[in-house]
């Protein structure tokens, strides 16, 4: 790894990654939606007029951070809506993201897409990139649920999307789903899972529905027009999810996230086990081992930053020992694979089976936890409340 510190333009230190377990991941923020989701909290805008100089942005950015790490091992090119960007712009993206940092040529590459978007040009040129897994946004094989949420395809274009990607030659497709949504029932949810099995993708996202300040959602919900399922029904569907795809041969190795053996996300993972990443575009996070840093939330002040040879990042914190502590705990009770004990001990000075027995003991006994192999594991009852198993 190359750890020195990179002098930014405005003159101060940038913290290259640190020792790590895993080389980083690349993140690539695209901002750009057709229209925003009734739900959606992730950071994004409409106005596609932008998009020319928000890719000059990028690539000043790219440039600024040349050198960040010798080595990355995954890219993701996530949103907002990556496939929004015209073919050729997403491939010539790509191929100089390639030219300016140094990515492992058996790296993952990931693009997320929408299924109006994904046709034989959209897929050739993600091919011709290097692109080797693609993760699309279906959220539902139900066109009433897709039309309360404002989604802007129908079931028919998911389907043809997920064979159309197969036939391109992108053999490692993920789909993301949601559940929990107002007047869905338990059946109809289960018959989304089943269509889902029935394209094979290799991976799958299922995730409750929250809501997210500032939505359209949350301000019905607000206002008493929508009905959320109470924690008892949202427990169902969890455990019936987990339940359902196991049977159908998918691993529920993060509390949202399936996957046939060998197709987990490699990228998503490095968030998990604490590993470095970059994160470019606004509202992107990157973390070195320590630092971690966030980029401002608005496209015209990312512009505007980096066209005056500023830096766009908001705000930065280095992590105390406790909180990195923390953070390990609540990330890996958020896996099946959990928390190993020995590395634990060794990174955090902590040695969870004597001074947190007697909690561990009670978690255990109510079906919560499991200690094997050296692994202290939620069970699926334990990923089902994750969060709230890190303040033991």
């Amino acid at each position: 790894m190359d750890k020195r510190s990179i002098p930014n333009p405005a003159g101060n230190p940038l913290h290259a990654v640190q020792e790590s377990d895993e080389l980083p991941g690349l993140y690539i923020h695209i901002p750009f939606c057709v229209r925003k989701c009734a739900y959606c909290g992730f950071y994004s805008v409409t106005d596609r007029s932008q998009i020319p100089d928000y890719l000059e942005a990028l690539r000043r950015e790219m440039d600024f951070y040349r050198g960040w790490a010798a080595f990355f091992d995954t890219l993701y090119i996530g949103g907002g809506t990556p496939s929004v960007l015209p073919a050729a712009e997403l491939e010539k993206l790509i191929t100089d993201t390639r030219g300016t940092f140094a990515i492992l040529s058996d790296a993952e590459i990931t693009v997320e897409a929408n299924p109006a978007d994904i046709d034989a040009g959209l897929l050739t040129a993600l091919r011709r990139t290097g692109v080797n897994r693609i993760n699309i946004g279906i959220q539902s094989f139900d066109d009433g649920i897709l039309a309360f949420l404002g989604r802007r395809h129908d079931r028919e274009q998911a389907v043809a999307a997920v064979t159309a990607a197969r036939i391109a030659g992108i053999e490692n497709i993920g789909i993301d789903l949601i559940y929990g949504i107002p007047g869905q029932g338990m059946d109809a949810w289960l018959a989304t899972l089943r269509e889902a099995v029935a394209l094979n993708p290799g991976h799958l996202s299922c995730y409750q529905l929250t809501l997210e300040d500032g939505t359209p959602l949350a301000e019905q919900f607000r206002r008493g027009k929508v009905v959320l399922p109470d924690d008892s029904l949202q427990a169902d569907f969890f455990c019936n999810t987990s339940e359902f795809l196991e049977d159908n041969a998918y691993i529920h190795y993060e509390v949202s996230n399936f996957a046939r053996p060998g197709r987990e996300s490699r990228h998503n993972r490095k968030y998990w086990n604490h590993a470095p990443y970059l994160g470019l575009g606004p509202a992107a996070h990157s973390f070195s081992g320590r630092e971690r840093r966030w980029n401002r939330r608005a496209v015209n002040a990312y512009i505007d930053d980096l066209a005056s040879g500023r830096t766009p990042v908001e705000s930065r914190e280095i992590l105390s020992d406790k909180q990195l502590r923390l953070e390990a705990l609540f990330l890996g009770f958020r896996t099946r694979r959990g928390i190993c004990l020995e590395t634990f001990g060794i990174r955090y000075g902590q040695d969870l089976l004597t001074e947190k027995r007697d909690m561990l003991k009670r978690l255990s006994e109510e079906g919560l936890v499991e200690i094997r192999d050296g692994f202290l594991r939620p069970t699926r009852a334990g990923m089902a409340v994750a969060d709230s198993l890190a303040l033991i």
